[in-house]
């Protein structure tokens, strides 16, 4: 038998959502006792029960729009005469069914620890992200130069990008020193189940780099997850008005999973 608990770890290590529904008081004859539990993943599968019939029926649908919403509801069932037993039986007592989103932490991945990202580590922080700085050089990824980051990789970036453990909660923001290195961070990044992969660089640029990895065999469709270049279509200059452009856009993409718009990246086609 599955243990919620386990799957609840699972779903987090893979980046994916659910929700909890946990019976917190009951008074009278209910189908289930407190503290019962049933997890309703997000292709609607669930594991464990609360108490089946006509009252999980309606569990269910609250855990579909707390996935959706990401907030948690508080369910006030009366079940006197109702019969939403498996068994048909009539229940005459009352209860309460706490529902919670089950989700892991987005991190914000920053290949490249320029000015920009460095602009982007606040705001991500800000904005509830845990930051991963990737930069192969000492004196860039540390804690003295991007105090609000979690974690650094002083190593080559395309080369970290296998050892990372991306999963659907990772949002992945391509910003080397040069249009090479990031080209090589994005063809590492394309084979991982990252849920956002963004690159920064002029129209031009980005057409370039996505011709370069079409010839080199990548699939349109793979190329068709690349949010370039990265950010809403807001006017910038300075270093802190692009990483509010980045920013937005990766909220956008958290809160409403929106496809990239196309920009550029049908340009390698």
């Amino acid at each position: 038998m599955e243990d919620i608990y386990e799957e609840i770890t699972r779903i987090r290590q893979e980046g994916d959502v659910a929700a909890l529904a946990t019976i917190v008081w009951v008074k009278g004859s209910t189908p289930r006792a407190e503290g019962s539990k049933m997890l309703v993943r997000s292709d609607g599968s669930i594991l464990g029960s609360v108490g089946g019939g006509c009252l999980e029926a309606d569990v269910w649908q609250a855990a579909m729009k707390v996935i959706e919403e990401g907030t948690p509801k508080a369910l006030n069932f009366d079940l006197t005469g109702r019969e939403d037993t498996p068994e048909g039986l009539i229940c005459g007592g009352t209860m309460q069914v706490f529902v919670e989103p089950i989700f892991s932490q987005p991190t914000v991945y920053l290949f490249g620890a320029g000015h920009i990202s460095f602009a982007v580590s606040k705001i991500a922080k800000m904005t509830g992200f845990r930051v991963a700085v990737i930069d192969d050089r000492p004196a860039y990824a540390n804690a003295e130069r991007f105090p609000d980051a979690d974690d650094f990789y002083v190593e080559d970036p395309a080369a970290m990008v296998p050892e990372l453990k991306l999963n659907k909660s990772s949002y992945l923001v391509i910003a080397c020193r040069g249009h090479l290195e990031d080209q090589r961070v994005l063809e590492q990044a394309l084979k991982t189940p990252a849920g956002y992969i963004g690159m920064i660089g002029s129209k031009k640029k980005v057409k370039t780099v996505l011709s370069n990895l079409k010839a080199e065999g990548t699939l349109q469709e793979q190329l068709d997850r690349v949010h370039a270049p990265i950010g809403l279509p807001i006017a910038t200059e300075i270093p802190e008005e692009i990483a509010v452009s980045i920013m937005a856009e990766v909220i956008d993409f958290r809160r409403r999973k929106v496809k990239p718009r196309a920009k550029v990246t049908q340009a390698a086609k």
